[in-house]
This record gives structure tokens, sequence and C-alpha cells, in this order.
């Protein structure tokens, strides 16, 4: 079984991604994996606070992988596993592709316009031959039925 990891955030090139992945594994048979990035919240001073900012980050994070498994369930495909995590993007996506070698594909968005995120520039250009699985890099100008068609 296939399985696609896609990193979701409140970016349009994530949701061009997750559509791409989550077409693809309901066309294969595959599986979903969705990690809800909370990149790291810079340092205040006070406890309290620094938990509450923390804290809506994490549920701001949920709801956004929560609202993407609703739709990929509402057109058909199966429950992604969802995981929320804090912390460096690079760092996460590499650390998560170790603990979970059933990954098939990493699946990132491209922005429409200035130029690509430090995802892409990361696993897509630099330090591409070093990943235990292939990157699909999906551009963020397609369309809906652009990308239904290609996955």
């Amino acid at each position: 079984m296939r399985v696609y990891l896609v990193i979701m955030d409140d970016t349009a090139e994530a949701l061009v991604a997750l559509r791409f992945a989550s077409r693809r594994a309901i066309k294969t048979g595959g599986a979903l994996h969705i990690i809800a990035l909370i990149e790291p919240q810079p340092f205040v001073a006070f406890a309290a606070v620094q938990a509450t900012i923390d804290e809506e980050a994490r549920e701001r994070a949920q709801t956004t992988a929560a609202t993407a498994a609703g739709s990929i369930l509402s057109e058909g495909g199966a429950m992604p596993v969802i995981s929320v995590q804090q912390g460096d993007g690079i760092k996460v996506v590499r650390d998560y592709l170790e603990q979970h070698p059933e990954i098939s594909a990493l699946v990132l968005g491209a922005a429409q316009e200035a130029g690509p995120g430090p995802l892409v520039s990361y696993f897509a250009a630099t330090h591409a031959g070093t990943l235990p699985c292939p990157v699909f890099v999906v551009p963020g100008t397609l369309s809906e039925a652009d990308i239904d068609r290609l996955s």
C-alpha cells in the first residue's frame, strides 16, 4: 500500500499538496499521513503567556488538520493519520520519515509566487538525494481539475 505524507499549514500550497496526495491515495488504494506543523513560537518571558500562545497555535493546527481530514472523508477517502508537531519543519519531517518507513512519498506544494518555500527548497533541491522516499512537488498554479486529472 502506498502511503503519502503531506505537511499541513494554513498556506494555499499545503492545500494543493493535500488534494494531490489524497486523490493519489484514493486512486491507488493507499493511505495518507498529515503532519500539522506548528512553527516554533517566539519566546515570551512570561511562562503563562508562552503557554497560551503555544496552546492557541496547537489548536489552530489541529483545526486545520481536522478540516483537511473531513474534506478527504467527504470525497470518499479513508481517514488520514494526523500528527500535530511543533518545531523546525525540516527536522520534524526528517524525524517523521525515519519513524515511519512505510511512507512511500513526501508530497509538497509549491507556492504560486515568491519562489519555493523552505521545505521544497530543502527536500526537493539541496537534500533530495538523502530521503528514503520520492518527493512530489505539486505546482501551486494547478486548478483542482488539473490536480484531479494528474493524480
